[in-house]
């Protein structure tokens, strides 16, 4: 079947690439699968269907579809039977081979949570989902919600096969683990000021049973981190999913130090207490655009209500990214303060809808409630589109490569005389820290400093692996020997009391890989920053202060700061 189907495929992009009018487009296959619907679809650019599966009524589309590397469908699926209700409730995933057999079918659902909306399939085999989970009154007036009612907050959970209908859960985040409130000091998650709390969620903005409505969920895998979108709350949010169980429901620990705390969000300041414009109203599908496209790194989501009432919009956003952290100024915004670049959209949808970024600079996107898929190129020329009917929720762009031949293995990293070494592919990238290193592309490295080191391989396909969930990646850690004794005979902070700027110098050792925070004795944050030199103190209060320096290795180091006026 795979040599046929291999055979097909390449007659056909031999024939498409003889026409001139469809020399601008990437990729031939165009994956979808319309909400409650039986079937999935792929076509080519002529829009002839070449391959569909066939679902049974029981089996419906809930919501979104993804075609992984080699041919294997992983779906959401309408589960009957749910404890909750609303749109789109799913309860249920499915793996779905190429030729329609259901290889791992999973419940996800009981009378105390449900998974609903998007998911996510990970490099490992694994798949993300987002599930509610239910909260009652009396636990949300315990969080110092102003409101008596039950109430839905989102979680995301990991979830590996195990058999043909089981599965583990093996990491899981909650948003009711970072709350805060600023109503009632007698009550949990109380603070006194929300914009010096960022990371967390005000309880009391926005409040209502489907309190965020979490609709979009993408993967980073050389951060190892997950973005979401929230419809009620308009914002794009980022997580660190490096944490263990028990890190992610706390406020330290993971590649970035922080634990399941937000490390950044984008969309409305007011979420959080800070000054500026909302930018986002109504958001779906967020997403890193990945490796080997055009900004490559940015976030990017479908703006229902972007351009106005009337036309909808994608918009990527250039994140302020400092290491596995993101900068910000205390008692300020995130930045953008908004949008980096900016599709109009072909029409509207008022919910629903996505956009993939390919990596000749073109951009598909889906217009859910239009039922219409299109292709722009770099120019915002449309140069293919069709015109599907129901609702599309997602459509996906692929290439002959990625459909017929499978994702090579996750490789494994080996250490011996401080040199790594990857099982074998046929190209590799190294990493540091989340970022590439410039000529690190040997099967060996030998790393210079402590740090967090990435592969990334390819094998002897020859397939352009351009969608970042199809690379093969593994990671390890690498301890130079520096102790938490030396760090502390290494680090000199001056001038000491400070007014102005506050320097921070470790004696020659690189601040890459550090993280610095500063803190007064109430606990409340007055600065965080990964390799960090320096911090302006000119805007904060006098008083004595806490200045952590913490390594990527969990290694730390206290100083006590006085900051005079």
């Amino acid at each position: 079947m795979k040599a046929s189907r291999f055979i097909t495929l390449v007659l056909t992009g031999l024939l498409l690439r003889c026409l001139p009018i469809h020399a601008q487009k990437w990729g031939n296959h165009t994956l979808y699968a319309t909400q409650n619907g039986t079937n999935a679809f792929i076509i080519d650019t002529l829009g002839a269907i070449t391959h569909s599966w066939t679902f049974p009524s029981t089996a419906k589309t809930g919501y979104s579809t993804y075609l992984l590397q080699g041919g294997t469908l992983v779906r959401t699926v309408a589960r009957t039977g749910n404890s909750f209700n609303g749109g789109p409730i799913c309860g249920q995933v499915q793996k779905v081979d190429w030729n329609g057999n259901v290889i791992w079918d999973y419940v996800y659902s009981t009378t105390t949570y449900c998974s609903h909306h998007d998911i996510c399939p990970l490099p490992n085999g694994n798949v993300l989902l987002i599930a509610y989970e239910s909260k009652s009154p009396t636990e949300v007036s315990a969080a110092g919600c102003t409101q008596n009612i039950t109430m839905w907050p989102d979680k995301i959970v990991e979830v590996m096969p195990t058999g043909a209908t089981t599965g583990s859960v093996v990491w899981e985040w909650h948003a009711w683990d970072h709350l805060m409130q600023n109503v009632d000091p007698n009550k949990a998650n109380y603070v006194s000021s929300l914009v010096a709390h960022p990371e967390l969620l005000n309880i009391n903005y926005g409040t209502q049973k489907d309190w965020m409505h979490m609709n979009g969920l993408g993967y980073n895998p050389v951060l190892d981190q997950i973005t979401f979108s929230s419809h009620n709350l308009n914002e794009i949010y980022v997580i660190d999913h490096s944490t263990t169980m028990a890190e992610a429901a706390g406020h330290s620990g993971g590649l970035a130090g922080k634990g399941g705390d937000i490390l950044y969000r984008y969309g409305n300041p007011a979420a959080y207490g800070a000054t500026g414009t909302a930018v986002i109203n109504v958001v779906h599908d967020a997403h890193w655009v990945p490796e080997g496209v055009p900004n490559a790194g940015y976030l990017s989501g479908f703006i229902n209500r972007g351009v106005s009432n009337t036309q909808s919009s994608v918009d990527q956003v250039s994140p302020p990214l400092s290491g596995y952290n993101y900068t910000i100024t205390p008692g300020s915004a995130y930045t953008p303060s908004n949008y980096t670049l900016r599709h109009p959209c072909n029409g509207y949808t008022s919910n629903q809808g996505n956009a993939q970024q390919l990596p000749n600079g073109n951009m598909l996107v889906c217009m859910a409630f239009l039922g219409t898929v299109y292709e722009i190129n770099p120019a915002g020329t449309t140069i293919w589109t069709k015109s599907i009917g129901g609702t599309l929720v997602h459509a996906y762009r692929h290439n002959d490569c990625y459909v017929t031949t499978t994702a090579p293995a996750l490789p494994t990293i080996s250490e011996s005389a401080g040199v790594l070494m990857s099982t074998q592919g046929v190209t590799y990238q190294w990493y540091k820290n989340g970022a590439a290193v410039a000529g690190a592309t040997s099967q060996t490295y030998a790393p210079g400093q402590a740090g967090k080191y990435l592969v990334r391989i390819t094998d002897a396909n020859g397939c352009d692996y351009y969608y970042s969930k199809t690379y093969a990646y593994s990671s390890t850690d690498v301890n130079t020997g520096i102790s938490k004794v030396n760090l502390d005979n290494y680090l000199n902070v001056y001038p000491n009391p400070a007014s102005d700027l506050l320097h921070i110098d470790l004696n020659g050792l690189s601040t890459e890989g550090f993280e610095v925070q500063l803190f007064d004795l109430t606990g409340k944050m007055y600065f965080t920053g990964h390799n960090r030199s320096s911090i302006n103190t000119e805007e904060m209060p006098a008083g004595l202060y806490i200045l952590t320096v913490k390594t990527d290795e969990g290694l730390s180091v206290n100083k006590k700061i006085t900051i005079l006026k």
